[in-house]
């Protein structure tokens, strides 16, 4: 393994944070493959079928996965009196059943090698909601760490690390349309740390986590949002 180049699979690597993720990747010597609508392998993350076929797609052309980020994510504000089921579904298959299928795709190499990295974007959000309307979000931003805790305990023996990465409010585009005017500096004056959060934040913390230096690492949320959440 330390004489190949690693594979690293990430989802939602079109997006401010996630491309950041990729550039901390590629910097670190990994060959990145992105999935998703408009990427490197086409799918439809809210599709089972898609995604698996995705899955297939990478082992096809790679032969492997070894680091599997997944930072893909819908936002789509509902509060509970304007709940929509389908809308619900689809923002959880999207945000946490697609990393399912993915990653019961990959693990089995990864265990094979001996060698496995899964690394999941939360959101410190699930601690303390900004309003009605994330309702969704953050359930399923929520959800992803009892993904991660399970999966930690499942694969711990075979070599594999699955950790997370809680992102605070991130100056993105995206965070900037879903947000009122003046929410990411009102949020600053609440961090430790007096300035706006960067993508390259996020994205240095996965690299880190996707590191021979983070083998010690499992099961644990690294939480990044200037130190308004200290745990």
């Amino acid at each position: 393994m330390a004489n190949e180049q690693r594979i690293a699979v990430v989802t939602g690597g079109s997006g401010a944070i996630g491309s950041a993720i990729v550039t901390a990747l590629e910097a670190t010597g990994h060959r990145t493959v992105v999935l998703g609508r408009r990427s490197e392998i086409s799918c439809d993350l809210a599709s089972e079928s898609s995604a698996r076929q995705a899955a297939a797609e990478v082992l096809a052309r790679y032969g492997r996965c070894d680091v599997l980020v997944h930072g893909a994510a819908l936002v789509d504000p509902m509060p509970l009196s304007e709940f929509d089921l389908d809308r619900w579904r689809t923002l959880m298959a999207v945000n946490v059943e697609s990393a399912l299928w993915l990653a019961r795709a990959f693990t089995p190499g990864m265990a094979s090698r001996g060698f496995g990295r899964i690394v999941f974007i939360s959101s410190d959000g699930q601690w303390t909601p900004p309003n009605g309307g994330f309702l969704p979000y953050v359930t399923s931003k929520a959800a992803m760490l009892g993904v991660m805790r399970t999966l930690a305990v499942t694969y711990g023996g075979e070599g594999i690390s699955v950790t997370a990465v809680a992102p605070g409010l991130t100056d993105t585009p995206l965070a900037r349309s879903v947000v009122e005017d003046g929410a990411i500096e009102a949020v600053v004056t609440r961090q430790a740390m007096k300035r706006p959060l960067l993508p390259e934040d996020t994205a240095s913390t996965v690299a880190f986590l996707a590191s021979d230096g983070a083998q010690a690492l499992t099961g644990q949320v690294l939480v990044v949002d200037g130190g308004i959440h200290m745990r």
